[in-house]
């Protein structure tokens, strides 16, 4: 089961010294889909769900490091239950790519979150664009909603297990 929203393509930014990264909370699912308004827009089996945050600061080098731990993370259960042995490719699992600005909320002063530190939305697009093909790339399964649409994400997540990844690893 997958099904996947579209995307356009758009330019690469440039990288510029900064310690903004591209952020990506990874959780692992028996399911997941995104829908726009009544529109089913992407949907997955067993995998894994990512929300991409993109960084004011980040270049194609940040959407390499967030690519190759997506792919490859061991999360998922593996020979004899042995637990977080192998990996979303190891098990011909899906990735459902949902781009979420507000994983840079910054809520530090006051009570309105500041979105200062994420990417302008051409920016950030050709980065998160650029994940999702080079996920495909690599021959992983990948379903997307819609880049700055307003998403309701559903999900059944297993284990619970929930990752957080930082391409500054600054967590």
């Amino acid at each position: 089961m997958l099904r996947s929203g579209s995307t356009t393509k758009a330019r690469l930014p440039s990288s510029r010294s900064g310690s903004n990264s591209v952020r990506a909370v990874v959780q692992r699912v028996t399911e997941a889909r995104v829908r726009i308004g009544d529109r089913l827009a992407g949907e997955i089996g067993p995998g894994l769900l990512v929300l991409l945050g993109v960084g004011r600061d980040d270049g194609p080098q940040d959407v390499g490091y967030v690519v190759g731990k997506i792919r490859e993370m061991r999360v998922f259960e593996g020979e004899a239950g042995r637990q977080m042995d192998r990996s979303v490719t190891d098990t011909g699992g899906a990735v459902l790519v949902i781009s979420q600005f507000t994983l840079y909320g910054d809520i530090r002063k006051g009570r309105r979150p500041a979105f200062d530190a994420a990417a302008p939305a051409e920016d950030a697009r050709a980065l998160y664009e650029s994940v999702v093909r080079e996920l495909r790339a690599a021959q992983v399964p990948v379903a997307t909603g819609e880049f700055q649409a307003m998403m309701r994400v559903e999900l059944v997540n297993d284990g619970p297990v929930t990752i957080l990844i930082d391409s500054k690893r600054g967590f």
